[in-house]
């Protein structure tokens, strides 16, 4: 069956965090405040478990500033007990989170975008998602963004990938997702009737791709 619409997930897929606790540690350090590494990297583990379990609750701009003192609030409380006074740590802790995109993503992208096929971005974020898209440059390759916290469902549910449907306007058999987890990308994209294809940066599963550089062939292939 032809391909009409790729889906991709975002962290991961077209875009990556890296480690933000050296950035947390230099950002703590401008404020007057040293913590070791290991301390940065685990008060910042804890934020972001914090995180996970309630970015669909910031559906907003309102509801995003609220989301984000409460992070600040955990990230304090995980700190070592001399850094917690740091003045504007919700500051110190944005500036750590430096998202990237991944090399390959912009020109995979355009070639997708080449090939007449619909570029869909599906995850579970915030509302803010849209605003680490365009700072990565990745927002003008995109057809359509469908977030967790707006649609109200997160993957793996079927209704997150039932409303990128509706926003590429293709039929389910129409579409493929692909994203590097298998309980979250691939179960609920089956789930929906799409096609799944998993990513696996680390090379560790033989049976999915290292990296997004050949999915416009692949998709070619439907097409031709």
């Amino acid at each position: 069956m032809t391909i009409r619409a790729v889906f991709l997930d975002a962290l991961g897929t077209l875009v990556e965090l890296p480690p933000p606790w050296p950035a947390l540690v230099a950002e703590l350090a401008a404020r007057g405040v040293t913590v070791s590494e290991a301390d940065a990297r685990a008060a910042l583990l804890d934020e972001m478990a914090y995180y996970r379990a309630h970015h669909d609750e910031a559906t907003g701009s309102v509801e995003l500033d609220d989301l984000r003192d409460r992070c600040t609030e955990v990230l304090r409380g995980a700190l070592p007990e001399h850094a917690r006074g740091a003045g504007d740590l919700r500051a110190a802790l944005l500036a750590s989170l430096r998202f990237r995109s991944y090399p390959e993503a912009p020109d995979v992208l355009a070639a997708l975008g080449e090939l007449g096929v619909k570029r869909v971005v599906v995850s579970n974020w915030d509302v803010s998602l849209r605003e680490v898209l365009a700072r990565t440059g990745l927002t003008p390759l995109l057809d359509g963004v469908v977030i967790s916290a707006e649609v109200g469902a997160s993957k793996p549910d079927p209704a997150i990938f039932e409303r990128a449907l509706a926003v590429a306007g293709v039929a389910a058999d129409e579409a493929l997702h692909v994203g590097d987890t298998l309980d979250v990308d691939l179960a609920g994209a089956r789930a929906a009737g799409l096609r799944a294809l998993h990513l696996d940066r680390s090379g560790a599963d033989d049976s999915a791709i290292a990296s997004l550089t050949g999915l416009p062939g692949l998709v070619h292939s439907t097409l031709s």
